[in-house]
């Protein structure tokens, strides 16, 4: 079976996601389209917060760098990663940038965030 895959646009910038299979991943395609604020947070990675949490059950930690999509359950927020990053026990995977992921850093205002058909 083919990933899910997911865009994230802004202006003119845009990534495409490969979502995995987890339960958190499926939480956030159940709300999209969404376009919401992203946020810089660190010096690694862009963050929005989806409308209700995402399901964290059988969802694999994050691993990786930049590129990767994670979900930071304590606080509820989505994290586009543009750099490397430290492994976190609350920090799970989402899935992984097939395309853009040079824009991530650029991302500012508003993005909205869709299911790639």
């Amino acid at each position: 079976m083919e990933s899910t895959q997911i865009a994230v646009t802004c202006g003119d910038l845009q990534v495409v996601y490969a979502l995995n299979d987890s339960p958190a991943a499926q939480s956030l395609l159940s709300q999209l389209p969404l376009t919401v604020a992203v946020e810089d947070f660190s010096t690694n990675e862009k963050v929005f917060y989806p409308p209700q949490e995402l399901d964290t059950a059988n969802t694999p930690l994050a691993e990786g760098g930049a590129g990767t999509l994670a979900y930071y359950a304590p606080w509820g927020d989505v994290v586009l990663f543009y750099d490397s990053f430290s492994a976190n026990g609350s920090l799970y995977g989402l899935g992984e940038a097939v395309s853009g992921a040079e824009n991530i850093g650029q991302m500012s205002g508003a993005i909205t965030v869709e299911t790639v058909e």
